[in-house]
């Protein structure tokens, strides 16, 4: 087993409660000819690829002043800062997400005289709605509830949907099955996880404990101990520091808490994009929360955001209260009278405490790529906005210069050199490593992250070839061929011999994108001029092969070289 690590691969594939067993098979040459042998073999030790080490990747969206994503902007157009120090922009690339993906329809001939089998339509787009019921109340959930229902009854043929929550208490994986998500939907409840839901005496946001316990803020704490007395105590003047003691133990508690939900919400949000980055397409993720508080958790934030770019996953959110209003006198979660004294403070606590909720979403979104929806009160077009991603958007890469291996927070800033009235979105920072990174590893990273894309790359002239053959009623056996052009390969001279090193996989995906199983190949050259130019006319065929049932198939197959070029090839099949 060499494709990635049978490790990682159990850890990745740990969301779908299964770790296929991998293999290699090939059609090689037999060894007949020692020389033959000699100059083309196969093996499954570890290669050295070369590949760019602290590539920050940087996904841009540019916006016209009527809200709209425009893609003919140039390299040369854009301004990149690391902490106020211009970079060098290194890799440069315009994409369109929104565009259908194009596949070749690959003409199937079945052997042993079995008729080959038809291209289907497969998926192209999976959203991942990720209700953060944690932090939803009552009311936010039967809201987001029926505009999400609406939303998911114009879902296309060849879009697929999973729901998952934060509190891990409702998840669905991803299907077309409309009934089953519509069920799945309306088991959504809010879940907080400690608490009736009520307000404590006194009324302490996450944010004002954070104020209180960490930060030492004299106000906070006085605004605290004025609604302590007035709910507890009757604003009785006398138990002022039995008030405080009060409001210091409802800010422990409420900081605690709101530590744990957060790293419960950040969690599961992490595992969500792990999990989009094994499935075959265009990927987004819609967090649908109130928001909330993250002031010690920004380097896992930043990693979410670093992970979802690498996996080629767009982050959008929506704030599920709509139009924000505050309740200026108080609600009914209220436990006593207000403090008159106390409230034009807590007024602009809540206010405050609000906009840093948000926040964090728009994090997310302006990391990512994706929307961030909010202060209005149509679910319904959020939704279908949200699930659009940007007609265009760049992928702007850097090497930081002396880039200290420390962990340190780095800002970013993205700017046009001439503006014209356009906006930029983009993500405000990332951590460094605190190691180098394994040159090997990375490259496995690579193929990982081509295996599990739709994009088609041609860097290598790769050919992908299927052919099924029924064994019995119900089984089949599917196989998958990689033919290379050899003579249009580049070669490195060593020792007189023309070297190169491939690694082949082929991956193999279900009608909705689930994963199924991947083989790998590795193939060493060291061949001669004469054979480069005279035995290899034909090239290589290499053969991976897939017991399947009867169904629709997605087949990937990514072939990377010692000099890290690569290419991804789609192929569709339907064995009846």
């Amino acid at each position: 087993m060499n494709f990635l690590s049978a490790s990682l691969m159990c850890a990745l594939l740990a969301l779908t409660m299964f770790c296929p067993v991998l293999a290699q098979v090939s059609s090689l040459p037999s060894g007949k000819d020692s020389a033959a042998s000699a100059e083309l073999s196969s093996h499954d030790e570890a290669a050295t690829f070369k590949v760019k080490v602290n590539l920050v990747l940087v996904r841009v969206v540019v916006r016209d002043s009527e809200g709209r994503a425009i893609g003919n902007l140039k390299r040369e157009d854009f301004q990149l800062f690391d902490n106020r120090k211009p970079q060098v922009i290194q890799n440069f690339a315009v994409e369109q997400p929104g565009t259908e993906v194009q596949r070749e329809e690959k003409a199937s001939q079945g052997m042993s005289g079995t008729e080959g089998g038809r291209a289907p339509a497969v998926p192209e787009r999976y959203l991942a709605f990720v209700f953060d019921d944690i932090h939803l109340n009552g009311s936010n959930v039967i809201e987001v509830r029926t505009a999400t229902d609406k939303y998911l009854a114009s879902l296309q043929p060849t879009d697929r949907a999973a729901i998952y929550t934060t509190s891990g208490q409702t998840t669905l994986e991803f299907t077309d099955d409309r009934p089953k998500l519509h069920e799945t939907l309306f088991e959504l409840n809010s879940r907080p996880i400690a608490g009736s839901g009520f307000k404590e005496c006194p009324d302490i946001s996450y944010y004002m404990a954070d104020l209180i316990q960490n930060k030492r803020d004299p106000e906070a704490l006085q605004t605290a101990t004025l609604d302590a007395l007035a709910c507890a105590f009757g604003n009785d003047q006398r138990l002022i520091s039995a008030a405080q003691a009060m409001a210091m133990g409802v800010a422990a508690r409420e900081l605690e808490q709101g530590n744990h939900e957060t790293q419960i919400t950040l969690g599961i949000l992490k595992n969500v994009i792990r999990r989009m980055s094994l499935l075959p397409g265009q990927r987004t993720v819609i967090l649908v929360s109130p928001g909330f508080y993250n002031p010690e958790q920004r380097k896992e934030e930043s990693e979410i955001i670093e992970g979802a770019l690498r996996m080629n996953v767009m982050l959008s959110a929506l704030d599920a209260r709509g139009l924000y209003a505050d309740p200026a006198l108080g609600d009914i979660s209220q436990p006593g009278p207000p403090s008159i004294n106390a409230a034009p403070f807590e007024a602009q606590y809540r206010m405050t405490s609000a906009s840093t909720d948000a926040d964090v979403l728009a994090e997310f979104a302006d990391g990512t790529g994706g929307s961030f929806f909010h202060n209005n009160n149509d679910l319904e077009a959020a939704l279908r906005q949200l699930a659009t991603a940007p007609e265009f958007y760049y992928l702007l890469g850097f090497s930081p210069q002396n880039l200290k291996l420390d962990g340190g927070y780095h800002s970013l800033n993205v700017t046009l050199k001439v503006p014209q009235k356009l906006s930029v979105q983009a993500r405000r920072g990332y951590y460094a490593p605190k190691k180098i990174p394994d040159a090997s590893e990375q490259a496995k990273q690579e193929i990982e992250e081509a295996l599990f894309s739709q994009e088609e790359m041609h860097d290598l002239p790769v050919d992908l070839h299927t052919q099924f053959f029924k064994t019995a009623e119900g089984d089949a056996k599917l196989a998958v061929l990689a033919h290379l052009d050899v003579r249009r390969m580049h070669f490195r001279k060593v020792e007189g011999r023309n070297g190169n090193e491939l690694r082949v996989v082929s991956g193999l995906f279900d009608r909705n994108g689930h994963f199924v199983a991947a083989y790998e190949k590795i193939l060493t050259m060291r061949l001669r001029d004469e054979t480069l130019e005279k035995r290899l006319q034909s090239g290589v065929t290499m053969k991976s092969s897939f017991d399947v049932k009867p169904g629709s198939y997605l087949v990937r197959l990514v072939v990377r070289d010692a000099e890290g070029q690569i290419s991804a090839e789609n192929g569709a099949i339907e064995i009846p």
